[in-house]
């Protein structure tokens, strides 16, 4: 199976978790495919949210068929609490116009990304815009001020796996059949639940319980990739 892959990464990043409800913003530890989709809509020059909350929005109706793996360089990034102030007329009600604004970035975050070759024209623009360096909008993680930068495009083979292999992406928990953890080396195990997709009413996010170890893992699932394995999905 054919892939395209790419590096993406940025100064700071901020993936808002819609349910926390408390005076600080707080942000996933790691990208989703939801707003991996965004990005890639970015590219292309897809719309996005709009006032009409009874549909898809262009970009997740146009390529939510896109399988993708998402490989954290890091198990977790840094994570710092930002102050601001939001002095734009509409921000607040309260007196003087102000809002106080608390938030939680990701430092320095980076991942690699793969996008499998489903033959489609989504892909193929896709593929191209990344070689060609080119996009319509500029893409950003999470916030208009987190620029995203995008490196080291390539074109990839993956292998389906014939046998249990470490997990190098992110992998839904529920895909596993095993894990075991080796006896020796660095021992790592993070898992959060992330937006897996979107629901058509009130666009709210679909979730899933997301793992990142260094346990050999089985699954039926996984490629092969760089003695490696990855989920796509």
């Amino acid at each position: 199976m054919k892939a395209v892959s790419f590096n993406l990464s940025g100064k700071f990043a901020h993936f808002k978790k819609p349910d926390v409800n408390s005076n600080v913003y707080f942000t996933y530890s790691h990208i989703h495919k939801v707003a991996l989709l965004g990005i890639f809509g970015a590219i292309l020059g897809l719309d996005g949210y709009n006032q009409n909350i009874k549909d898809y929005p262009e970009f997740y109706k146009k390529l939510r068929h896109l399988k993708v793996s998402i490989i954290p360089k890091e198990v977790m990034f840094s994570k710092k609490i930002i102050t601001f102030n939001n002095s734009v007329g509409y921000a607040s009600k309260e007196q003087g116009g102000n809002l106080v604004v608390k938030e939680q970035w990701l430092e320095n975050p980076a991942w690699e990304i793969l996008v499998l070759d489903d033959g489609s024209g989504e892909f193929n623009s896709l593929k191209e815009k990344l070689f060609n360096k080119e996009c319509v909008y500029i893409p950003y993680l999470g916030k208009n001020d987190h620029f995203a930068n995008i490196s080291d495009v390539k074109e990839i083979e993956l292998q389906k796996t014939t046998k249990p292999l470490v997990c190098k992406s992110l992998i839904p928990k529920s895909k596993i059949k095993s894990l075991k953890q080796a006896m020796f080396g660095k021992r790592y195990f993070y898992e959060e639940y992330l937006p897996i997709g979107m629901k058509e009413k009130f666009l709210m996010y679909e979730m899933d319980k997301m793992v990142l170890s260094s346990g050999i893992i089985e699954s039926d699932e996984m490629w092969e990739y760089e003695g490696k394995g990855v989920w796509c999905g």
